[in-house]
């Protein structure tokens, strides 16, 4: 037998070193394989990930929320000014139910206080917006994969189901590279729990949230697998009807829930987040069609043969709108209930009918979600229209699959196979993003005072020309109802007849659509009156128009308006609901002048007188702001208001001394005469 000789100079048989060898390579392989599977994120946690959790947590007996600052770097610009560099940065935060109490659709609020902008959150998804989001006053954090935390009780301690982790990466500005940058608190938003301050230690920060003792217990709701539904002023949901293995269809409901908002020629957006497209829809449409997008796609990759000139839409954040209603009894195209309304969404309280859209789309999927249960909703929602409120939504959030009558007639009920729910809500305009404003005029002052400089924005304005930061030049009322670049020479001969100063350079127009004029006409012992003008400067008809009004205590005075239908809003009664009458509900667009050659372009204009009474109302002050609205919307979107109210001038006073002062001396100077001749 051959023999081999080791260094020791001991000989070893050939058959025994191959069997050395092969024992050898075998425990390598095991030693390599138990680090590579320990090195794969499956779950299993490493020697030194399998460490004891924070003593704080081991005490904890509610949910335990922590925030990890991770680093930071300088980006660009660098400047010398420290509250103006920019910083990125990455933190991780983390949520862990370690308490016996199911939380269902958790929230956790971060008081981010440094300007930070926040890139991207993997693991959850933002509840107040879309990235890039300014979370400068915090931010809160809900699930996207794993909306609600169970117990360690029914899962047996899987982490998976009891915990989120959060990784963070953003932006931030202003903290020297001596400071950690920290929130000033983390906590559960959810009802019901209540967190004490967090306690921090370098750049970590951890709190135990509990159950709150003092809330009184209310009758539990009904058991439900996913999050109850909830309220907004727009709710819309992503219902899956028919789930095949590589596409699904669909239906997107979207109702509005608000007294006051609506939405004209609406429009709706959203991102794939899987590389999904759309291949066909009913009841609405996508703005662009462009197979090419498609083709150079991993879709059009996996699907070789698929005629892409017939899909619908391939962008990853498709632009839907709504159908007109001529295409409302087509076989490809329409045929469903509430679509094709051409994108209006009016207020329940006006028509219930025409409070809801909606529409259908096939959707088709890639691998690796290529079976019927990987169903994922689209992200960032945001919804829009020509003149309406300004709407934040929140992201889809996962509830209990959407009830439907049985489309035969029968007396069942059929259900979605998912249902995710997009909850929106009203926001209210920033300075200079508003789309409507409101001037002032009354009887006893012979100025109005037109709308707010670059009160809808001045980004289409050339402000090398005009100030967009000087108030507006008083005006004669019948100037409000020519456009703005036919006011200037009016406002500057209005001004040197009213003594009052030019400036150099004009203040900007307001870049509104639609204004409102609100003008004080009477004002006697028992009541007062008040006329309202809306002008339409766009050359988009609005149908079915509405303005709210909201007053102060003056407004439960309100007694009838004579060109419009008038409605009071509980609960206050303070608030009047106006619209057009039958036939007269169209706010035309503008239009050409008599002769458009020399004439300015004539706007749409409603206008209506309202009568209001002062009986029981004590201590009103017309003239000193009671005549005014506190808040005006027009078709849902919230106008921007004057700064000041019309005064009565010193001109009336001192005209009502002369008068006084003549009708004395005419009575001093008749009892002259009468004594005169008495004598």
């Amino acid at each position: 037998m051959k023999t081999t000789k080791a260094k020791t100079g001991m000989k070893i048989p050939w058959d025994r070193y191959f069997s050395y060898s092969f024992t050898l390579l075998i425990i390598v392989q095991v030693i390599l394989w138990d680090n590579f599977c320990n090195g794969q994120d499956y779950g299993t946690p490493s020697e030194e990930e399998s460490s004891d959790p924070p003593p704080e947590m081991a005490k904890c007996n509610g949910i335990y929320m922590s925030y990890t600052f991770s680093g930071r770097e300088k980006e660009y610009p660098h400047v010398k000014n420290i509250t103006a560099q920019s910083w990125a940065f990455r933190a991780n935060a983390m949520i862990i139910n370690v308490g016996t109490e199911e939380v269902k659709g958790w929230q956790m609020f971060i008081g981010f206080r440094h300007k930070e902008l926040i890139v991207s959150a993997n693991g959850a998804s933002p509840f107040d917006g879309d990235f890039p989001l300014d979370a400068s006053k915090g931010t809160t954090f809900i699930g996207s994969s794993n909306t609600d935390l169970k117990t360690s009780i029914e899962t047996a301690g899987d982490y998976n189901q009891i915990s989120a982790n959060i990784e963070i990466v953003g932006t931030l500005f202003g903290v020297k590279p001596s400071i950690t940058p920290m929130p000033s608190n983390i906590k559960l938003t959810n009802d019901g729990w209540q967190c004490p301050a967090a306690k921090r230690r370098g750049g970590n920060m951890h709190v135990c949230c509990k159950k709150n003792p003092k809330l009184k217990a209310k009758p539990p709701p009904p058991k439900t697998k996913f999050a109850p539904r909830r309220y907004g002023d727009l709710n819309m949901v992503y219902d899956v009807l028919q789930a095949y293995g590589n596409n699904y269809l669909a239906q997107v409901t979207i109702d509005n829930n608000s007294p006051l908002g609506r939405l004209d020629h609406w429009n709706l957006t959203w991102e794939w987040m899987r590389g999904e497209f759309i291949y066909s829809m009913r009841g609405a449409y996508t703005h662009k069609k462009d197979a090419s997008e498609c083709i150079y796609s991993k879709a059009g990759q996996y699907y070789g043969d698929m005629d892409f000139s017939q899909v619908a839409n391939c962008q990853k954040r498709p632009s839907i709108s709504d159908l007109p209603p001529e295409r409302k009894d087509d076989n490809v195209t329409g045929k469903l209930p509430f679509c094709c309304k051409n994108g209006t969404l009016l207020p329940p309280t006006m028509d219930p009918s025409k409070a809801r859209s909606i529409f259908q789309l096939q959707v088709f999927k890639i691998p690796p979600d290529l079976n019927r249960t990987a169903l994922y909703p689209p992200q960032h929602w945001k919804i829009d229209g020509v003149l309406n409120p300004q709407y934040k939504c929140g992201p889809p959030v996962r509830v209990d699959p959407t009830p439907f009558p049985d489309p035969g007639g029968l007396q069942a009920t059929t259900y979605a196979m998912a249902s995710w729910q997009v909850v929106c809500n009203i926001t209210r305009p920033k300075a200079q993003t508003s789309r409507c404003c409101v001037s002032f005029s009354a009887f006893y002052n012979d100025s109005a005072i037109p709308c707010n400089t670059c009160a809808c924005g001045c980004n289409d304005i050339d402000t090398d020309t005009c100030n967009a930061n000087a108030s507006p030049m008083l005006l004669p009322p019948d100037t409000l109802l020519v456009p703005f670049d036919n006011r200037t020479l009016k406002a500057k001969v209005w001004a040197k007849q009213k003594h009052m100063p030019i400036p150099k350079k004009l203040p900007c127009p307001d870049n509104c659509g639609v204004s409102i004029n609100w003008h004080v006409n009477t004002d006697y012992r028992n009541g007062w009156t008040a006329r309202m003008t809306i002008f339409n400067w766009k050359e988009v008809t609005f149908e079915d128009w509405f303005a709210a009004i909201e007053m102060g205590k003056s407004g439960e005075g309100y007694e009838n308006v004579y060109s419009f239908n008038g409605t009071r809003l509980s609960p206050n009664n303070r608030t009047i609901l106006f619209q057009g009458l039958p036939g007269l509900n169209y706010l035309v667009g503008e239009v050409n002048g008599t002769n458009p050659t020399k004439d300015p372009r004539v706007p749409g204009k409603q206008q209506s007188v309202i009568s209001f009474t002062k009986k029981d109302i004590n201590g009103l002050n017309i003239p000193g702001g009671d005549g005014f609205p506190t808040r005006i919307f027009f078709n849902g979107e919230e106008c921007a208001l004057p700064k000041h109210f019309p005064k009565k001038n010193a001109g009336n006073k001192h005209r009502i001394s002369i008068l006084t002062s003549l009708v004395f001396a005419a009575v001093s100077a008749l009892a002259l005469m009468m004594d005169s001749l008495l004598c």
